[in-house]
């Protein structure tokens, strides 16, 4: 009998095999974890062996700084995605903390939360995260200052007000790893909308204003 050829290797271009790495940890660290990103592991996701995975990647703790901004960023472009950009800004807004609150991204509160934790161990984590809140807190502050313009919002705080939306959001994605089960307390009305009634708030706006604009 024959021998069955052997399915041909496509090589990838370089550009191509370091965004499909990324992906690829990116996902793990979604899904299981920032301390599950290994160059084996990598490897073995991919079907390829752990040393094309250091071609890339020499150290695994830039693999896993570049996971998380790789997985922060794509998480952060679906929740204030570019083709919502001609909406008024209230409405971005309104939609950016619904789909905060839905608990959809439960498995980004839980990113964050073991990133901030790493982040004390691995320099270049750390500074992963700090570009990350920037890039989240410039982006919000502007998105704000486009609302007050506008005449929607009422705020000469802009920054300032960001930083209690942001700081509400982080607080509660605290509890990502908690059990509702066992703490009763994480099942209470008053944490379901408290992003979004921080935000009407500080931005002046009457209760439920901003859910009622879905």
């Amino acid at each position: 009998m024959a021998s069955r050829p052997q399915p041909t290797r496509v090589r990838k271009l370089p550009d191509e095999r370091r965004a499909e790495i990324l992906r690829t940890a990116a996902r793990i660290a979604l899904e299981e974890g920032l301390e599950r990103i290994t160059l084996r592991r990598v490897a073995d996701e991919l079907g390829v062996r752990p040393g094309l995975i250091g071609h890339y990647f020499p150290a695994a703790d830039t693999l896993v700084a570049e996971a998380f901004t790789d997985a922060a960023t794509r998480e952060r472009d679906t929740l204030l995605p570019a083709d919502e950009e001609g909406l008024a800004p209230i409405d971005r807004l309104a939609r950016f903390l619904v789909r905060l609150a839905d608990g959809t991204y439960l498995d980004l509160s839980r990113l964050w939360l073991n990133a901030r934790h790493l982040s004390r161990f691995k320099e270049g984590l750390r500074e992963a995260v700090g570009a990350q809140e920037t890039v989240t807190r410039t982006a919000l502050t502007a998105l704000i200052e486009a609302g007050v313009v506008a005449g929607e919002f009422d705020t000469d705080d802009a920054l300032g007000a960001a930083l209690h939306i942001l700081v509400t959001v982080d607080g509660l994605g605290s509890y990502a790893n908690a059990d509702a089960d066992i703490d009763v307390r994480l099942d209470h009305p008053a944490l379901d909308d408290m992003a979004i009634t921080t935000a009407e708030h500080e931005l002046g706006l009457g209760r439920g204003t901003l859910r009622a604009r879905l």
